[in-house]
Order: C-alpha cells, then structure tokens, then sequence
C-alpha cells in the first residue's frame, strides 16, 4: 500500500479552509498539550468544527475519498473479516473487497499502525476512505451482530 506524505497538519488544513481561525487553533493546541488526544477531536470537543468538517479535511490533507456511511449498504460477510474488537478499537470499517484489494472506511487514515493491523490478518492490500466517527460507530452497531450493547456514556 502506498503511504501518502503529509505536508499539513490538520490545524492548517481548518485554518486554510476557514473553518477556525489562528486564536482558535493556538486554544486547541495548548488544550491538545495539556489534555492529549487527537487536534481534530479536540476542535469537536470544543464546538470548533464538526466531526463531517474534520472528515472533509482529512479527505483534503490525505487525499483520501470521504464517504458518508449514512446510505451505504455493507455486505454483512466482511464484517467476518475484521474482528469487532478491532473495528472498534481502530474506528473502521471494511465497506467492500474484490480479490485481495480490501476497502475501510476509517475515522483516521493516518494510523499506519491499524492499517497494517489490518493487512497483515486479511493479507489484503487495504484502502482507505474517510469517515466520520460516528457513521463509523452507528456502522459497526448495525453490521457487527454482537455489536448491539452501546457502552454507558
């Protein structure tokens, strides 16, 4: 699988789309610095951005398609191919495989780690299309049978 070269991190990409502004990306920062966690659920946490915004983004910074789950029908015999466990942990999802090309629509494309996770049980060659957490989730609740139980928020 080719990896793509990131020039921009995703605090420029907002700032250049306009989403937020320099004030706003040096608050996340120091918030990012103090608390962790990745700088685009830090944007959403604070009411910054949206989670389609930061998808948007991602497809931009990566270049990777964004793909709304909302409409998109998942043949129910790939969900066999990625534990649940592991769909859940990484916030993916196959959405589609022909031969050993395997298709996942990821909340991060830019987790190597997960992807090669993922290559190495399927022995698939993985691509990526962005998606948002939560179509992910709501995603993984319908396709996963086991994935009926919503842990207490």
């Amino acid at each position: 699988m080719a990896r793509r070269i990131i020039t921009k991190r995703i605090g420029e990409v907002l700032l250049e789309r306009g989403l937020i502004d320099k004030k706003t990306l040096d608050k996340a920062l120091a918030q990012q610095k103090e608390h962790g966690g990745l700088m685009g659920q830090v944007l959403i946490q604070m009411g910054c951005v949206t989670e389609e915004d930061i998808a948007l983004a991602l497809t931009a910074q990566y270049g990777f398609p964004y793909l709304p789950l909302d409409n998109y029908e998942i043949d129910g015999s790939l969900t066999a191919i990625i534990p649940e466990a592991l769909a859940r942990q990484y916030c993916l999802i196959p959405i589609d495989r022909i031969g050993n090309a395997l298709t996942l629509a990821m909340a991060d494309p830019s987790n190597v780690q997960a992807i090669e996770e993922i290559e190495l049980l399927t022995k698939c060659v993985i691509q990526t299309f962005v998606s948002t957490p939560s179509d992910i989730t709501k995603a993984v609740e319908k396709y996963y049978k086991g994935g009926h139980h919503t842990p207490p928020t």
